[in-house]
């Protein structure tokens, strides 16, 4: 025979439920739901908001990563062709992919419109193999960029900004080279077509071209950067790390989480204030659990002196309290947790319908590089929030459980 749960537990459980027996247990019961549904929404808010937080994340690192190589390495300060730097590369473990890159910043025009642009010099055979960008364009307009062809490839939003097609022609706009006057110099060349990274900053910025025309602009006679693609991109910072001891301090090496480190520096500083600031929504709302338990043991006084007639020890009292607690607190986070998952795991279907009730674009891609609403729920985050709520339940059970626990039950049976 399955032996009975214990009577602390049993009489916790018809306390949290009590809705009959008259007006102060309706209440009481109203109270206990209203600290529920509080809870839970503030479980559900965290969670959503740091899944929201994950996605973009997520996102602008793989837009990230589908324009820039995991691991830049520019020697033009002293001079090191980009074959020596490929051969320190490759005594590395972990390299998939080496190729030479040119950059030069610059501006593009046509007509009165300029725009400061990075002019990427890439070897199309190696590039493709580097940048997952390079090899969607590879059959189409990466195709046109060959040696002396003048042709160009544009960002989507630059080509938009500049008014310009696929066969217009534009000018990039170089400072002089060496021993030459001050005066910039001017390059024609036509657009073999546009890309969309979906990511803004490169798509505004980026423009390539074929590496020997990069050089030109430069008046340098070969490359002397490398891009490098590894196995593993989240070992970038280490490889990197272990490539620059092998040269010459003055070669700068350079790996993916450096490009925009402030912008990921920022997101993670704002997941903590959130999570901070949603953390204290949910402590608010288990504090509300106080009031609730508080006046639940005022209503009982006369059971709790009953059953401490009947020989229930002050411990059992105040066990009895924190189950009606703790339960609550469980039932308010793990509806939380799945009112969270419910809303984060939708929230590409329901933040569109929300930007057409409202007529308006609420993530315009110019301010936060992305523009969807991505999300991405994860376990080492929801875990924690859900633990933090329940314990904060707990805790504010302390304090009316141990009050019931003092309950003197020949003045409570006197005076009701």
């Amino acid at each position: 025979m399955t032996q009975a749960w214990p009577f602390e537990w049993q009489v916790g459980w018809r306390y949290l439920r009590a809705g009959r027996g008259g007006r102060s247990n309706r209440f009481i019961s109203f109270i206990s739901g209203v600290s529920m549904l509080g809870i839970a929404l503030g479980v559900a808010a965290l969670i959503v908001v740091l899944s929201v937080v994950n996605g973009f994340q997520r996102e602008v690192r793989a837009r990230m990563l589908d324009v820039i190589p995991h691991v830049q390495v520019d020697a033009s300060a002293v001079g090191l062709d980009w074959h020596t730097l490929a051969d320190e590369a490759r005594r590395l473990d972990g390299v998939a992919a080496l190729a030479p890159v040119v950059t030069v910043r610059a501006l593009l025009g046509r007509g009165d419109v300029l725009r400061g642009t990075v002019l990427r010099g890439v070897s199309p055979a190696d590039e493709v193999k580097v940048v997952p960008l390079a090899e969607r364009l590879r059959n189409g307009p990466l195709a046109a960029l060959k040696p002396g062809a003048r042709q160009i490839v544009l960002g989507a939003e630059l080509a938009r900004e500049l008014q310009v097609h696929t066969g217009d022609t534009v000018v990039v706009v170089s400072g002089a080279g060496e021993g030459e006057s001050a005066a910039p110099r001017h390059h024609g060349f036509t657009v073999a077509g546009v890309f969309d990274s979906g990511h803004h900053e490169y798509d505004s910025t980026l423009a390539l071209l074929h590496i020997d025309e990069a050089l030109a602009i430069v008046h340098r006679p070969r490359a002397e950067a490398l891009s490098v693609r590894l196995h593993d991109a989240q070992q970038a910072p280490q490889w990197a790390r272990a490539l620059a001891q092998r040269f010459d301090p003055r070669v700068a090496v350079h790996d993916w989480t450096r490009s925009n480190r402030i912008w990921f520096a920022a997101v993670a500083q704002q997941k903590r204030m959130l999570g901070l600031i949603l953390a204290l929504i949910i402590a608010v709302a288990a504090f509300n659990l106080v009031a609730t338990l508080v006046m639940t043991v005022t209503d009982k006084r006369a059971d709790i002196a009953i059953l401490r007639t009947l020989g229930a020890s002050p411990r059992s009292v105040m066990a009895i309290f924190v189950v009606q607690g703790a339960l609550a607190g469980f039932a308010g986070t793990m509806g939380g947790v799945l009112l969270g998952l419910l809303i984060a795991l939708n929230i590409e279907t329901i933040v569109p319908a929300i930007e057409r009730l409202l007529g308006r674009q609420l993530l315009p891609g110019n301010v936060y590089l992305i523009s969807h609403m991505p999300s991405d729920p994860q376990m080492a985050d929801i875990v924690p929030v859900a633990l933090v709520s329940i314990g904060l339940a707990l805790l504010a059970t302390l304090y009316p459980s141990w009050r019931a626990s003092r309950v003197d039950p020949a003045q409570a049976l006197r005076y009701d």
